[in-house]
């Protein structure tokens, strides 16, 4: 402790001594006057006029202390205040409120550093308990919220996201011991899809419920055996497959239910330490904020429910009536009749469909501010849909690929693997086989198409494969795409949103399997190639009179991520019937525009841009090379709007249409504020992947049919995602026809159907005016 400080700390030790007395002689105000400067401190505080900022030192009546720069009879700059139990605050203060950094100390030991906002610990800041427990990380109103670090006086550590005080999303579980934990958490327990590694090497990837394995999953030894299936504490509800190693001593006699009674016992979460008491409950309402404090503060009406029924407040976590209600999971609602309030900064994780109030409003407007989940695209397909028994033989087949041994390989593919007649037939009887499980399905045969190539593939692609089994065969079912594509395929997707599976016609799998061996090599050599990720071809055949083949590919989706995708473009560079089909009041941000609809220019930095104009240059000549044509750069903008701007015109959310009243009403956020509420998830930023840009606005001006418009010098700071996709038409007698008809009709350079060579030409071109240089 300093000189200063000790003086400080004496001077106020005597004072709290007699500061009884001298509140009963002072009665009539709060404050008494410490006699450090001056004589007479009440005559030298009368001289300074209104507004000024100047310091002082002030012995309340009930002994706390304050010493720091003060204005309005309130404490305004830097400053330190002492309260008789012990605690501290030393830092910024804003009209006698906590606001800017600062330390609060507690008498126990505890500390916080950081952020404060109104009282409240808010922004980026550490606690450190008195026990020794410390976080690092975001705060959003005195709780835990956003990234963040927890170690633990046990020697635990956590990093990841929380949300309302507790961990939630995704996140790290480091014990002790060595084991850990990598996946999504809920309420401050294991819940999500996750996986558990032991400090032995054995690990569980899989489902998990309330902190234990409950679903699909797989628990792996390390010396490379398996056991796949159901799981649940319940051993009733337990179900599986033994898959062996090789080795001679397995684990056959293993019984699933030791993963609960055994292994998991020294994974238990330690819950930590709370903080005792709140800065703001130490916070008193000055005298000089009095009348300001009653006028200023939100009007809070009652939280009705949709019968008219008015909802209970909830009680926050330092026992004060909370001023908003988080209703279930995705649902946050205030009623605010001031503008000032602060809970405006509050999150939701499902960021899409965020909705704040126009800025531009006056402050006595009411406020009605509503977070809801966003919309997902496609429909689920549970029982009664008439491909539910195809999504149910998809999930047997994919769990079988990918659950079936195999030896280890290199990367080093010989060439026979790529030999389209090498593929594997599997017969699916409803009652089981000898290597397929009994199912509620009909019989059907499954057809895996080059089964090494597509196992190295997702291992090149960095694919765990219990994750990828959890993904598409999982409890969840997937979702169909509302209709097919102009090729007649059906779209489905996981119900996490990481992969894409596609029906596919007879001559786009001969493509497909004709490339494979270059397409294997250009992805191999090529970390960051834009083409589409393929992860397994494979063919359902039904039994009966039908005899149907359904083929299918499956695929990374671009569009997976944390962001909401505000804007997606189809661009291939040609103008005939290049925009979309639908009225401009049904465009939202599912719908997908084409090359006429553009209407902007992107800006990358400078060395993202020389990696684009590369890579797009060596694809290209990949598909060049192999006759591809017809393929798109798919184009996804996530909008960060940057303080001043607006959002962009005909820009809408989801679900929204543009109402701020409606349930689908544009974030109007700050770039400030956006970067606190997005809870970034770290997501690793790759050429195509969650990419920070710009975009300039552009005009079409007279020529309709103009490709890239006229710049506007409107910029809007955004992320980006983008890829190549749809590449495996050939250009094949079918084209070449379609290309010599269309050719009479229209100018040839602006149809979709030409020479690959030609085509490649033309894409590029466009590409490289589409996207430039950011200076």
């Amino acid at each position: 402790m300093s000189k200063e400080q000790s003086g400080i700390v004496k001077a106020w030790e005597a004072t709290v001594r007699k500061s009884q007395a001298a509140a009963r002689r002072r009665a009539h105000s709060i404050f008494a006057t410490m006699s450090v400067a001056h004589a007479d401190d009440d005559d030298s505080v009368s001289g300074h006029a209104s507004g000024e900022v100047y310091h002082a030192e002030k012995v309340l009546s009930n002994g706390d202390f304050y010493t720091g720069q003060w204005s309005d009879n309130l404490p305004h700059g830097h400053g330190k205040y002492l309260w008789t139990d012990g605690c501290m605050y030393v830092g910024e203060w804003v009209r006698g409120k906590t606001n800017g950094k600062g330390r609060f100390s507690w008498p126990s030991g505890a500390t916080y550093e950081g952020e404060f906002k109104a009282g409240y610990m808010d922004g980026k800041g550490t606690y450190t308990g008195a026990s020794g427990d410390t976080y690092k990380g975001s705060w959003v109103m005195n709780l835990k919220h956003g990234e963040g670090t927890k170690s633990y006086a046990n020697g635990d550590y956590y990093d990841g996201n929380w949300r309302r005080g507790f961990q939630e999303g995704q996140g790290r579980y480091q014990w002790k011991n060595g084991n850990h934990y990598i996946g999504q958490w809920r309420n401050g327990m294991i819940s999500g899809n996750g996986t558990m590694i032991w400090a032995n090497g054995n690990r569980y990837d899989g489902v998990w419920e309330d902190g234990l394995p409950k679903g699909n999953g797989t628990f792996r030894w390390a010396d490379g055996s398996f056991y796949v299936g159901m799981w649940s504490k319940d051993p009733k509800e337990q179900t599986g497959t033994y898959y062996p190693s090789g080795s001679p001593t397995g684990h056959m006699e293993w019984d699933p239910q030791e993963l609960f009674s055994v292994e998991l016992n020294d994974c238990k979460i330690n819950p930590g330490e709370n903080v005792s008491i709140l800065p703001l409950q130490k916070m008193l309402n000055w005298p000089g904020l009095d009348g300001e404090f009653l006028q200023k503060q939100p009007i809070w009406k009652p939280n009705k429910g949709n019968d008219g029924s008015v909802r209970p407040r909830r009680m926050s976590v330092d026992g004060r009536v909370n001023y908003h209600s988080w209703e279930g999971d995705g649902d946050v609602s205030f009623d605010i009749v001031d503008g000032n309030s602060l809970m405006g900064r509050d999150v939701d994780e499902g960021l899409g469909s965020l909705q704040l109030e126009d800025p531009d409003l006056t402050e006595n407007r009411q406020q009605q501010i509503r977070l809801q989940p966003m919309k997902r695209q496609g429909e689920t397909i549970s029982k009664g849909h008439k491909n539910y028994e195809l999504m149910l033989n998809l999930q047997l087949g994919i769990r079988h690929s990918v659950g079936r041994p195999a030896p280890s390989t290199s990367l080093d593919l010989k060439s026979s693997a790529f030999d389209p007649r090498e593929k594997v037939w599997t017969k699916f009887p409803p009652e089981g086989s000898k290597h397929t499980p009994p199912h509620q399905s009909s019989d059907f045969r499954w057809k895996d198409y080059c089964p090494l190539v597509f196992r190295t593939l997702r291992k090149l692609f960095k694919v765990d494969p219990a994750d990828y089994m959890i993904s598409i065969c999982g409890n969840d079912a997937l979702r169909e795409l509302s209709s097919p594509g102009k090729s007649g395929s059906f779209f489905y997707l996981t119900n996490d949103d990481r992969y894409m599976i596609k029906t596919m016609k007879k001559s786009e799998v001969k493509v497909l399997l004709r490339m494979l061996p270059a397409y294997y090599n250009h992805v191999r050599a090529f970390e960051n190639t834009l083409v589409t990720k393929f992860y397994g071809l494979h063919c359902v055949k039904l039994t009966g009179a039908a005899q149907k083949k359904v083929r299918f590919v499956i695929m990374g989706n671009l569009f997976c991520s944390e962001y909401a995708i505000h804007r997606r473009f189809d661009l291939k560079g040609s103008s005939h019937g290049r925009t979309t089909d639908k009225p401009e009041a049904e465009i939202d941000a599912t719908t997908t525009l084409k090359d006429l609809d553009l209407n902007f220019i992107f800006r990358l930095q400078k060395a993202w841009f020389q990696e684009f104009c590369k890579q797009v240059d060596r694809d290209c000549d990949l598909l060049e090379q192999e006759r591809i044509m017809d393929y798109s750069l798919l184009v996804g903008l996530h909008f960060r709007e940057a303080p001043g701007t607006r959002t962009p015109s005909g820009i809408r959310t989801p679900t929204g249409n543009g109402d701020p009243d409606s349930d689908g009403a544009a974030p109007r956020l700050s770039g400030v504020d956006m970067d606190k509420l997005l809870l970034d998830r770290r997501s690793s930023i790759r050429l195509g992947i969650s990419m920070p840009a710009r975009v300039e606005k552009t005009v079409r001006i007279g020529d309709e049919t103009q490709l890239i418009g006229e710049p506007t010098g409107e910029f809007y700071e955004v992320v980006l995602f983008f890829g190549i996709i749809d590449i495996l038409q050939d250009y094949d007698i079918s084209k070449k026809l379609e290309h010599a008809y269309k050719s009479f009709q229209f100018d040839p350079t602006s149809i979709s159907a030409v020479d690959p060579k030609q085509y490649s030409k033309r894409f590029r071109d466009f590409i490289f005016r589409a996207f430039t240089e950011d200076t």
